[in-house]
């Protein structure tokens, strides 16, 4: 399985990205995929996840009403379209994805089996 993450960039607060994140290979039932987010000096967080069968999303409280997470099954790929930045968004985000998660777990970093390359956005204040 791998995972290509695009879309980051710098941009001002208040501004839009969208990320993309494209899966090819593997077979899975009970896919879930994810987008985590690391800054300077801090450790791997949760941004948000959906499951690709049913389109179930969960959010991290830091984004909710700004981030929305959607997904293209006929692509393989996920997007995260961010609006309102904020300078505490900056960040290497990350995509991950696994089969075998129960949706207790889906914003724990360690259940995912599979990660992408990260994308890095800035966000200037």
């Amino acid at each position: 399985v791998q995972l290509q993450a695009s879309g980051g960039g710098p941009v001002e607060a208040g501004g839009s990205l969208r990320l993309s994140c494209a899966r090819s290979g593997g077979t899975f039932r009970r896919l879930v995929m994810a987008w985590f987010r690391q800054a300077p000096g801090k450790e791997r967080e949760f941004v948000s996840a959906i499951s690709l069968s049913g389109g179930h999303t969960d959010y991290a409280d830091s984004v909710k009403g700004r981030f929305t997470i959607s997904r293209d099954t006929a692509k393989n790929t996920i997007y995260l379209q961010m609006n309102s930045l904020k300078p505490e968004d900056t960040a290497v985000y990350y995509c991950a994805a696994d089969g075998t998660l129960i949706r207790g777990s889906w914003s724990m970093s360690s259940q995912y089996d599979y990660w992408g390359q990260g994308t890095q956005v800035t966000v200037s204040s």
